[in-house]
């Protein structure tokens, strides 16, 4: 029998179990409600899904790697993974999603309307969080990266389905919708723990870059994933429509039977059987999927060398691995 040696993500996961214990202990004691027992219910079905409170660590990771000894990074650990709890209600909801980590969503077993209020509560509760922190600069930075997360989402809403969206573009888009809360999160734990102008600096570049590289990896998923593993139906942001990095590449490639390909089941949304692997067979034949991976390691790598204007330790080295291992999912 082989053992699998435990991931970065796992290791990262232990170092900070004590401060994670806290922050889940928070998570249930702040998604509560007196009034409205809906709300634990709808919070508990996604918080409890088994996602891996990686947003969270970040926070607690940076703060432990300036040597924090306060408890406030538990707060914004927990303001984080609130916010980002609140972002995926709504996404589901926008994105009509049946399926989330593996388990049907929120919209689907109760209703549109009880996942956009819970998701507004779980806002409100993140800024409480933020708040009894008493730091103005941490509650900038994280309702800074609130609103941008938004600004994200609608601009995917427009620069999906059109051709004419290009990387630039894109990259707008996830630094919005996903690198926006990373960087958040890393930054806001240097922040709490009094670190230097170049230490956050250098702990927001990081978070950025992991971002970028992390969302890359997940629209590679999308088209290569097991559905187990990325908790969604393989093809969903085809489907959906959604104009991933894989197909912008794709799309910039096309000769004129590829481009009207794409018009008609992007553009136009007629798709047909097979239309799926035509679209794989289309990025695999002009290595879409190659080149967009090269890309998530190029931003993986600059996240590892954000690192180096950090101190050096055990967290420091597990923060450079994660980097690794984020691109390593689509190995």
């Amino acid at each position: 029998m082989t053992n699998t040696a435990p991931s970065p993500l796992d290791r990262l996961s232990g170092v900070l179990a004590a401060d994670m214990d806290q922050v889940n202990t928070l998570i249930r004691t702040r998604m509560s409600s007196r009034h409205a027992p809906r709300i634990p219910e709808v919070t508990a079905h996604l918080v409890e899904a088994g996602g891996k409170r990686l947003r969270p660590m970040l926070t607690l990771a940076a703060a432990r790697l300036l040597e924090y000894r306060g408890d406030d990074h538990v707060k914004l650990a927990t303001a984080v993974e609130f916010i980002h709890t609140a972002t995926l209600l709504h996404d589901d909801v926008v994105d009509e999603s049946r399926q989330r980590r593996g388990r049907p969503t929120a919209n689907l077993l109760w209703d549109n309307k009880s996942s956009v209020l819970v998701g507004d509560y779980l806002f409100s509760r993140s800024f409480q969080l933020m708040v009894e922190t008493g730091s103005l600069r941490v509650l900038d930075i994280l309702a800074n990266a609130s609103a941008t997360i938004s600004e994200g989402e609608v601009l995917q809403l427009t620069a999906a389905q059109d051709l004419r969206t290009d990387e630039a573009v894109y990259l707008q888009v996830v630094r919005g919708k996903t690198a926006a809360l990373f960087s958040a999160a890393t930054e806001a734990g240097g922040v709490i723990a009094g670190g230097s102008g170049d230490q956050v600096r250098a702990l927001f570049d990081y978070g950025d870059a992991l971002g970028i590289a992390f969302q890359i990896v997940d629209d590679l998923l999308d088209y290569g994933g097991v559905t187990a593993t990325i908790g969604k139906n393989t093809g969903d942001d085809f489907r959906e429509r959604k104009l991933t990095l894989p197909v912008i590449k794709a799309v910039a490639m096309a000769d004129a039977e590829e481009r009207a390909f794409w018009v008609r089941t992007i553009e136009a949304g007629d798709q047909r059987e097979g239309d799926l692997e035509q679209a794989l067979a289309i990025m695999a034949r002009h290595g879409a999927m190659e080149t967009a991976r090269a890309e998530a390691l190029d931003w993986a790598g600059r996240a590892r060398a954000s690192l180096a204007a950090l101190p050096a330790g055990a967290i420091r080295d597990l923060l450079d691995e994660l980097a690794d291992f984020v691109v390593a999912r689509v190995a």
